[in-house]
């Protein structure tokens, strides 16, 4: 992320658990000055309706909602908050605790609770799982499930952490490209924003003071 951390949030994960973790930056452990993208429940359900985990009809569904009870608007924030952390301290190897796991299946067998199957087409035995029938609880109800989701499946080789340590933000990704060779979250912003910093060191050791 660019050093500004209210510019414009880039979605980079590659899965909608890895953007859900990646709406707090920097992901730098101890850093006390980060940003929050989801502090209020109308960023949420922006952010939501920008990574298309909810469409148009169902965004202005829960827009309704919580605009009827301010307080399920609240529940559906904290529960969010709740599912990103559990996901960040999985998925990034921050020493998640037993305690991790189950919290994340609570919210997992609470939101099942609140899914459907649904008939598809005429054949026998084809229906889709609607995740999130509830629309106040809609969007952390589908990221409890995407998380589950991408703790269970992810090819632990693609799982990649802008690296730190060069200046990077801590941010996670999943490294799709062809060598396995994708190092930054953006190569537009941390890995710009690396090389320069590199090339500036790199003249200011060449550069011969006068005597």
């Amino acid at each position: 992320m660019t050093d500004s951390f209210r510019d414009e949030l880039r979605i980079v994960g590659g899965h909608p658990a890895l953007d859900l973790v990646n709406t707090v930056t920097p992901r730098i452990p101890g850093r006390p000055d980060v940003y929050d993208y989801l502090r209020q429940p109308a960023e949420l359900l922006a952010w939501s309706r920008r990574i298309e985990l909810v469409d148009a009809a169902e965004s202005a569904a829960i827009e309704a909602v919580w605009q009827g009870a301010p307080d399920l608007a609240e529940k559906a924030l904290r529960a969010t908050d709740e599912i990103r952390a559990a996901a960040y301290a999985v998925l990034a190897g921050e020493g998640a605790q037993e305690s991790t796991y189950e919290r994340l299946m609570l919210r997992w067998a609470a939101a099942a609770a609140r899914s459907m199957l649904v008939a598809k087409g005429d054949g026998p035995g084809v229906a889709d799982l609607r995740v999130g029938t509830a629309p106040a609880l809609m969007i952390p109800d589908r990221l409890v499930f995407a998380v589950v989701d991408l703790v269970r499946t992810v090819d632990h080789r693609q799982l990649r952490s802008c690296p730190v340590d060069d200046g990077g933000c801590g941010w996670l990704f999943l490294d799709r490209s062809r060598n396995g060779s994708r190092r930054w979250c953006s190569m537009e912003d941390c890995g710009t924003r690396a090389k320069i910093r590199k090339l500036t060191e790199r003249r200011r050791a060449t550069t011969v003071k006068p005597v």
